[in-house]
């Protein structure tokens, strides 16, 4: 029996004008005062061969479907959640994305290593998973931050916890989902579309004040998320937990489905990324992230999450929080994180990992925050 847990501070980060504001959309479909993107969007007429188009004409649709979601999200703020009203279409707008992730499963690019291999014939990448998908945990996850708990400070993130992950980072502290020594079949549970999407009606209705798509990492996952919401019969605030090394493919596919966003900005230095989490993909992490960054702000709400890492202030956190308040500092709050502890591949073999092969100082954080308040970010309320 899942027991309430009170977060005190869940109640009073709602009254911060700046996390109301900035969070706007999402406390509205939290409250069951707006419907959630999904089920607008599965509201949307699609035309009724998408199975016979190409990739490039379904694109096309796709763009112009978007302008329309874009226009019934305005509409339909605050409106209530009319479920005759937002019947689902047959095709629907989400019918043509669950096409579109189907193609990209075949020659796959969720990601921006971009590996091109052909998962619905077994073939896998750096992901190393096939066309399956694994649940390692779903819970009321009640240890992130204020606002994704709920109003009355209970009820906690709805978290579904994936296996497998396409960084690869030497201090992971799930790495015994994300890079497990035996096959994803042992460490988690096989989901189909279905199962999946009850799993998400189960938490929310148990109190979840959103679900919340984590791992590892939800990118290798894209695939099945996307066709899970076809049988989501629930209104859920939907949140995306990622470390943003998304393919602009599947940032199309997402940015009217997300209600949410709680993405990890890592590194500003490429060099860092490459030998922290081995990011070898078609284009640095900082191109990936900066550009999947701006995209998510304009598309919805955002909590950034950017873990300070020890002797990593001037190659990564104090850039990153520039870029930040430069670019999209007025629409997002930041938890600056001071949770960086050595784990995984650091804690085997520390002396390979020397910069990193100890907690943050105190001094390390207090000069991060200066700087957030020096730019003017908004970071304490989830900080």
């Amino acid at each position: 029996m899942w027991a309430k847990i009170l977060r005190p501070d869940a109640i009073l980060v709602w009254k911060d004008p700046e996390v109301v504001k900035r969070l706007r959309w999402y406390r509205s479909v939290m409250l069951d005062e707006t419907p959630a993107k999904f089920l607008i969007v599965r509201s949307i007429k699609a035309p009724s061969n998408i199975r016979e188009l190409s990739e490039e004409e379904l694109w096309r649709i796709h763009e112009e479907l978007h302008g329309e979601a874009e226009e019934l999200f305005r509409e339909n703020f605050g409106s209530g959640v009319d479920y005759d009203k937002l019947k689902p279409a047959t095709p629907s707008y989400l019918d043509l994305k669950i096409e579109l992730a189907r193609r990209i499963l075949r020659s796959c690019r969720f990601c921006e290593w971009r590996c091109g291999v052909d998962r619905t014939r077994g073939q896998k990448g750096v992901c190393q998973l096939p066309d399956k998908a694994y649940v390692a945990s779903f819970f009321h996850h009640h240890g992130e931050e204020a606002p994704l708990i709920g109003t009355e400070g209970q009820g906690g993130s709805g978290t579904i916890f994936f296996a497998s992950c396409n960084l690869h980072c030497v201090f992971c502290q799930n790495w015994d989902i994300s890079h497990p020594d035996a096959p994803f079949s042992s460490v988690g549970v096989e989901v189909d579309p279905r199962r999946l999407a009850l799993i998400a009606k189960r938490l929310r209705l148990e109190g979840a004040a959103n679900i919340n798509y984590v791992g590892g990492d939800p990118t290798p996952n894209t695939w099945i998320i996307i066709e899970s919401l076809r049988y989501l019969d629930v209104n859920a605030p939907i949140l995306w937990n990622s470390n943003m090394y998304l393919s602009m493919e599947s940032m199309k596919l997402l940015l009217d489905l997300v209600d949410i966003w709680l993405p990890d900005f890592k590194y500003w230095n490429d060099e860092c990324a490459a030998r922290l989490s081995n990011v070898r993909g078609k284009i640095g992490y900082r191109e990936a992230a900066t550009r999947n960054h701006l995209l998510a702000a304009r598309h919805g709400d955002m909590i950034i999450r950017h873990l300070v890492l020890p002797n990593h202030l001037e190659c990564d956190t104090k850039p990153i929080l520039r870029w930040i308040a430069e670019n999209i500092g007025d629409k997002v709050l930041v938890n600056i994180m001071e949770q960086y502890r050595p784990e995984y591949l650091v804690a085997r073999e520390p002396e390979k990992y020397p910069d990193i092969a100890r907690r943050p100082t105190r001094e390390e954080m207090m000069e991060a925050y200066r700087l957030a308040d020096e730019l003017g970010i908004v970071y304490r309320p989830v900080s």
